[in-house]
């Protein structure tokens, strides 16, 4: 057992399933943050908060990122390290608000498809969608969110705050991890965040996409090893 409880942070549209290997791989499988019951990343990180007590290391990945970024601002002492992946630390553009409040729109008016195999080239490189079992694997997760998950993820995503200042102060072990095919949060994202925080070590997967727990699991399983072998409680 660890000295600390790993907490693991699905992103948008992703359950459990999204960290299955690297909880597999790790020392201790830490538990999962339910993303699915709040529409606001505050509440979500409150909530992943109040899972356990003593200190924590967060690894969120894309909106699990922002969550575990939030959980950091909100219990500083409590954060053994961090792992942020396929994420950013700034907060919505108006321009995406406004995409995501078409999305919902959409979903609420006129059905919710998931992830639908067009969109799939923004969450996979071009190599792992040709994995059927993967991308089979990224439609299941996004069918088991469902519209009313999809709506709350949505709409904690758009009012999201800037982090550049908890990553500032973030004085423990960190790790900031990209695919360099990432179209959704791009490389140059990663290495802003590394620069902020004292303790970062920044890993860029090459040829990985946006999903990288699951396109790359070993690597970011080794990463996440690497980061608990770091930290000292």
């Amino acid at each position: 057992m660890l000295p600390f409880t790993p907490i693991f942070i699905p992103g948008l549209l992703c359950t459990e399933l999204l960290f299955a290997k690297q909880r597999n791989m790790l020392p201790d499988a830490g538990l999962v943050a339910d993303t699915t019951r709040h529409d606001s990343i505050h509440d979500m990180a409150s909530a992943a908060l109040a899972l356990c007590y003593g200190p924590l290391v967060p690894v969120g990945l894309s909106m699990g990122g922002y969550v575990a970024l939030e959980m950091a601002r909100l219990a500083p002492q409590r954060m053994a390290g961090m792992a942020l992946l396929s994420t950013n630390c700034q907060p919505d553009s108006e321009a995406s608000k406004a995409q995501r409040q078409r999305a919902i729109t959409l979903a609420q008016h006129k059905g919710f498809q998931g992830v639908t195999r067009h969109l799939m080239p923004r969450l996979l490189s071009p190599a792992a969608i040709r994995d059927d079992a993967l991308v089979t694997d990224v439609l299941a997760m996004a069918a088991d969110i469902g519209r009313q998950g999809f709506v709350q993820q949505q709409t904690a995503i758009m009012g999201r705050r800037a982090q550049h200042d908890t990553l500032t102060s973030f004085t423990a072990p960190l790790l900031v991890l990209c695919g360099t095919l990432d179209i959704l949060t791009p490389p140059a994202l990663s290495v802003e965040m590394a620069r902020f925080a004292a303790e970062a070590e920044l890993c860029l997967l090459d040829g990985v996409g946006h999903l990288s727990s699951m396109e790359a699991p070993e690597a970011v399983g080794n990463a996440l090893k690497a980061l608990f072998e770091r930290i000292v409680v």
